[in-house]
């Protein structure tokens, strides 16, 4: 009978009086493989579209099997990375750190990563704030899920080059309007987001050219699904998202 292979990871599992003569050399790659998803780090380039990780049957260089991922590469266009929900064994369960080390660029808004498990829909992909480090889980056809914001990334929007951004959940945004005023809009949020809005304009702040955060259009601020205006230089304020009702609320206002 031929070897089958686990879930998760893809080992090789050898049948009883099977594979004379390379027990050895498949124990190890199954170490290797073992090794990697306790400790190992890997480098993905992205540039559009969706990039699928592999978690192939007893290969030990299979991207999806390592703990830590680092996302490189410049954007042309919005970009995903996939973890495959299945393997030969059956659902693939995953818990893996991803750091986006991309450049995201884009006229308007910038370019966007996502996260997703093979065959979930766009509306519950998790987004990744640029910059970021964040813990994620995928397990088999559950949608892959943040577990935690490890280290918030920074995004810079300058009004010279780009007057309107569209926020993420966990962005942490340095607005410049030295040239313009700048429009953030937040995301569609769960009970516990947080976006943070400041101005780190060298000049002509949000005193003389304002920033103005507005709902995406289903949500409220402050219970209203209204926009609010920043008009103080140096102003700096947290929004934190407590549920339909009140929607994005004011954490902090700074000034």
């Amino acid at each position: 009978m031929a070897s089958t292979y686990s879930t998760d990871l893809s080992l090789e599992l050898v049948t009883t009086g099977e594979k004379a003569g390379l027990w050895g050399a498949i124990t190890n790659t199954n170490l290797q493989l073992l090794q990697t998803a306790a400790s190992g780090y890997v480098e993905v380039t992205l540039s559009t579209g969706t990039t699928t990780l592999s978690l192939a049957d007893g290969s030990a260089t299979a991207n999806g099997k390592n703990l830590y991922i680092k996302l490189t590469g410049t954007l042309s266009g919005n970009a995903s990375l996939e973890m495959p929900a299945t393997t030969t064994g059956g659902n693939a369960n995953r818990v893996f750190f991803v750091e986006d080390a991309t450049t995201r660029g884009g006229a308007g808004d910038s370019y966007t990563v996502t996260l997703l498990t093979t065959g979930q829909s766009a509306g519950t992909q998790v987004p990744l704030p640029e910059g970021s480090t964040a813990l994620i889980y995928s397990v088999g056809a559950t949608p892959a899920s943040n577990l935690g914001m490890l280290q918030k990334g920074f995004t810079t929007v300058t009004a010279a080059s780009k007057t309107t951004y569209t926020a993420v959940p966990g962005d942490q945004i340095g607005v410049d309007t030295v040239a313009n005023t700048v429009t953030i809009t937040l995301p569609a949020g769960s009970v516990g987001d947080e976006v943070i809005v400041m101005d780190i304009s060298a000049s002509n702040g949000f005193a003389t050219n304002q920033c103005t955060i507005t709902p995406d259009g289903a949500e409220n601020i402050q219970g209203a699904n209204s926009s609010i205006n920043l008009t103080t230089n140096n102003q700096s304020v947290t929004l934190f998202y407590t549920g339909a009702t009140k929607g994005w609320q004011l954490k902090t206002n700074t000034a």
